[in-house]
């Protein structure tokens, strides 16, 4: 009987390029980055994380999920986008995931952009210097694991 694969990754992330960006609007800007992070596939029509982010980043400051949830439903809204995805276990899940990608910050039961700072810092100093450079790292030592086995 073929066994079936329980291996689970300790670390994992979905990173795109896409062309440069220029002259999109809000919604389709934070909707290209968060099919650059990961945050949404190609091609899914399930976007409310789009909306999710694009809230966090227009408050500058604390919201509860409650809020969240009202200001998304109001972005969806005017953006005329259908009104799916948005009970609010839905929502305090996409904050979630964008709090695992450390843009996001949860304080007592408030979000907010973590330390209310800018996403590329956000980005790089969390995800390039510590998250990304654990996975690279470890890649290379398969890699070189690797070779040590298979050289002759």
């Amino acid at each position: 009987m073929a066994k079936i694969s329980t291996d689970s990754p300790l670390a994992e992330m979905t990173i795109r390029k896409y062309e440069t960006p220029s002259g999109l609007e809000k919604r389709e800007l934070v909707r290209k980055l968060c099919l650059s992070v990961g945050l949404l596939q190609p091609g899914d029509s399930r976007d409310v994380v789009v909306d999710v982010f694009q809230v966090m980043l227009e408050a500058k400051k604390e919201l509860t999920s409650k809020e969240v949830e009202e200001l998304t439903i109001a972005n969806r809204k005017k953006y005329k986008q259908p009104l799916l995805g948005i009970a609010p276990s839905n929502i305090r899940r996409q904050l979630l995931r964008i709090r695992d990608l450390f843009f996001v910050e949860k304080i007592a039961n408030n979000y907010r952009i973590k330390e209310n700072s800018k996403l590329l810092d956000l980005y790089e100093e969390n995800i390039e210097k510590y998250y990304l450079n654990s996975v690279l790292k470890r890649v290379k030592d398969y890699l070189k694991a690797v070779d040590k086995e298979f050289s002759s």
